[in-house]
């Protein structure tokens, strides 16, 4: 079976001239001959510009190459910018499986039959990917009688991946072997990361949580709606939630005729993001036209409908502060400060020379300032940027590569939405002011507010760790030891003073505030 998906695959390769973009860059050596050989028989569909070939050949390997191709479409780092972007346009255009197929997995999720579940429930599926499809339903009356939509994890789909992915990693190690460029560009490594992601969206379970986490981060969001879980009706292979209506976002003649202002939901759509991003550390990494809708009833008229939660970033303290230090930096064009906050983060070697660097740096930047966002390719921008990096040696974070994919979905929708927008103005003051709040006073109030009660823990256990201290100590060590200690006890003393008067501000502070 293998073997003829093997053949198939290498028909394919041969049939789309892919092997022509290896002797572009490798004319000679193994690989080139083993192009060569497959190019016996002649190419069919050499018409075509060499990213538009890939994209066909891969929309010809089926669903799991597809969705692979949009994966790899965000490694800016490792491709040609042509090749990206056709990648970027690749959508998961799958025929449903059979309504017979459907039943028979509510039946392993549940025990019982779809009608002893839902009250109502719509065989024609609204929307088919390769890895589930979405049914409409309605629970039954006991249970609410809420208007869901059910997400339903395709049969057999473990098995069809892991051969996929086998053949995938065999390709990417026979590409390291023998490819000059393979080690630099880490094609197992592409794979393997591939492979995490789509494994997680094999767990339904997995998104309802993303999802219940998004909704419970924009409780109350004038700006963004975020599907309810019933939780009683999840399973890993299906996940029943909220049904949201709307419109999607691409309808832009549709959106403006029920009253939708397209540029305060392009802002908004700014402010989303940098919100998930800077202030949760956990965001919708997977915001295409499809998975975004906008809100037109009366009630949330231009609110963004959030749908799709399989694959979500998150980023640590560090990672945010290095991030709006950068963005920061970057708005204010103080190509220095990046170029330091690079080497402080060990990212670039600490013998890089900041000077040349920040030149390097605002050779790439300075250009796109004071122009409208219809002018800029943040697409190009971050490509420039890579090579920039590259020769200076700095490493790619893999945690900023999905946030790298959302910032490019980002501008596609601000394109879309007001060709005008300026993100550089939109983003600045949402920036700053997160930094206030994680550099000021109040940052402070935070951090002693969750730091007092293992303070309140640890200072009792003071004395008593001394004595064992001095206990254990030779006599001839206990001056030096006892000088030490009074020492300690005075810093002790003016520590809970400080800790004292902090906690009282932080306890009158809701009063003048």
């Amino acid at each position: 079976m293998r073997a003829f998906r093997l053949a198939k695959i290498l028909g394919i390769v041969r049939r789309y001239g892919i092997d022509d973009m290896i002797l572009e860059h490798e004319p000679s050596g193994r690989l080139a001959a083993l192009s060569r050989l497959l190019r016996f028989g002649g190419h069919a569909h050499l018409s075509e510009p060499r990213a538009v070939r890939l994209r066909q050949a891969l929309e010809s390997l089926g669903p799991i190459f597809v969705k692979f191709g949009q994966v790899l479409s965000t490694r800016r780092d490792l491709l040609p910018l042509d090749i990206a972007d056709e990648l970027a346009k690749l959508q998961d255009r799958v025929p449903p499986f059979a309504p017979l197929l459907v039943h028979a997995q509510i039946e392993a999720a549940y025990g019982r039959p779809a009608s002893a579940v839902f009250a109502e429930f719509d065989e024609v599926p609204v929307a088919s990917a390769s890895v589930a499809q979405v049914h409409f339903a309605r629970l039954k009356p006991e249970d609410g009688g809420h208007e869901v939509a059910v997400k339903i994890l395709r049969p057999d789909m473990e098995k069809t991946i892991a051969h996929d992915l086998a053949l995938l990693d065999s390709a990417a190690a026979l590409l390291e072997s023998l490819w000059a460029d393979g080690r630099r560009l880490k094609p197992r490594e592409v794979v393997a990361e591939f492979a995490k992601y789509l494994y997680d969206e094999l767990d339904l379970m997995r998104e309802a949580a993303n999802a219940s986490q998004l909704r419970r981060n924009f409780a109350g969001s004038t700006l963004l709606l975020v599907p309810e879980i019933h939780w009683d009706f999840c399973t890993t292979g299906v996940m029943v939630m909220e049904r949201m209506r709307g419109l999607p976002i691409s309808q832009k003649d549709m959106l403006v005729d029920a009253g939708v202002d397209l540029k305060a939901l392009s802002r908004a759509g700014v402010e989303i993001f940098f919100t998930q991003v800077f202030r949760d550390g956990f965001f919708h990494a997977d915001m295409h036209p499809g998975n975004i809708f906008v809100a037109i009833d009366t009630q949330h008229r231009g609110k963004y409908i959030a749908l799709d939660f399989g694959i979500v970033g998150t980023l640590s303290e560090r990672d945010k502060n290095y991030l709006a230090q950068n963005f920061l930096a970057f708005f204010r064009r103080d190509y220095r400060r990046v170029a330091e906050a690079h080497i402080e983060a060990g990212w670039a070697p600490p013998e890089t020379r900041a000077d040349e660097f920040e030149a390097a740096i605002r050779a790439v930047c300075e250009p796109i300032f004071d122009r409208p966002l219809r002018e800029i390719s943040f697409g190009r921008v971050l490509m420039r940027l890579f090579q920039t990096s590259r020769r200076f040696n700095v490493e790619v974070q893999p945690q900023l590569v999905m946030l790298q994919k959302t910032l490019l979905n980002i501008e596609g929708l601000g394109r879309q939405l007001d060709p005008d927008l300026d993100l550089w103005d939109t983003a600045k003051p949402f920036l700053e002011r997160w930094m206030n709040e994680q550099l000021g006073w109040r940052s402070l109030l935070r951090t002693v507010k969750q730091e007092a009660p293992t303070w309140a823990r640890t200072l009792p256990q003071l004395p008593r760790l001394v004595h064992q201290a001095l206990a254990q100590a030779p006599a001839s060590d206990l001056a030096p030891l006892l000088a030490e200690l009074n020492a300690t006890q005075r810093r002790q003393n003016r520590l809970l003073l400080a800790i004292a008067g902090l906690l009282l501000a932080a306890l009158l502070t809701p009063f003048f505030w």
